[in-house]
C-alpha cells in the first residue's frame, strides 16, 4: 500500500494528512507547537493518536524516539560508519533492528529487516511537487510505524545538512 505524504508536514505547529493510493485519509500527522522538543504525533482518522515522535534529549549522538502508548516502541540513530549513502538503524524495544539506506535527503531510501524490503521511500513515481510516497511492500507490516521511521530520518538527515 502506498502513503503519499507532502514534506511540508514537518513544521511544528502544523497537521496535515497523509493520504493513501486511492486518496482517503489514512493518517494525520499532528505537529505540537510550544514544546521543548521536537514533537509529532500520527493519528488515524479518527483522532486516535497510533505513534508519537519525539526529539530525543541529551543523547550523545542526534536521536528520535517512537513511542506507542506513552511508552517506548523504537529509537532512531544515524550509523556510525557510513560512507556513500545515509544509513539510519531503529532499535526496536524488543532488540529488532531496522535498516533505513539510501540518499534520504532526495527521499530515495528502503526501510529493510534482516535484508528483507519492509518500505520503500520514493519520490520517482509522483509528479506532485514535495511530495513522497511511502510504499508499504509487506501486508503485514506496521504501515505507523514504518511512516514514523521515514519521517524521523527526513528530520534527522536535513538538521545534518
Amino acid at each position: 500500500m502506498k502513503y503519499l505524504v507532502r514534506d511540508k508536514i514537518f513544521a511544528i505547529g502544523d497537521d496535515y494528512w497523509i493520504e493513501d493510493e486511492d486518496g482517503r485519509h489514512a493518517f494525520l500527522v499532528d505537529g505540537k507547537a510550544l514544546r521543548l522538543r521536537d514533537t509529532l504525533e500520527l493519528k488515524d482518522p479518527g483522532g486516535r493518536v497510533l505513534v508519537t515522535l519525539r526529539e530525543k534529549f541529551f543523547a550523545l549522538r542526534d536521536a528520535m524516539t517512537i513511542e506507542r502508548d506513552d511508552r517506548p516502541l523504537a529509537t532512531v540513530r544515524r550509523k556510525r560508519l557510513s560512507l556513500l549513502r545515509n544509513h539510519y538503524r531503529v532499535t526496536l524495544v524488543d532488540g529488532t533492528e531496522l535498516d533505513v539506506s539510501g540518499r534520504i535527503l532526495d527521499r530515495e531510501f528502503a526501510v529493510e529487516y534482516d535484508g528483507e524490503l519492509l518500505a520503500h521511500i520514493s519520490r520517482r513515481w509522483l509528479r506532485v511537487r514535495d511530495t513522497y510516497a511511502v510504499d508499504v511492500v509487506r501486508e503485514d507490516a506496521d504501515a505507523a510505524l514504518l511512516i514514523a521511521v521515514a519521517v524521523c530520518v527526513i528530520r534527522m538527515a536535513e538538521r545534518e545538512d
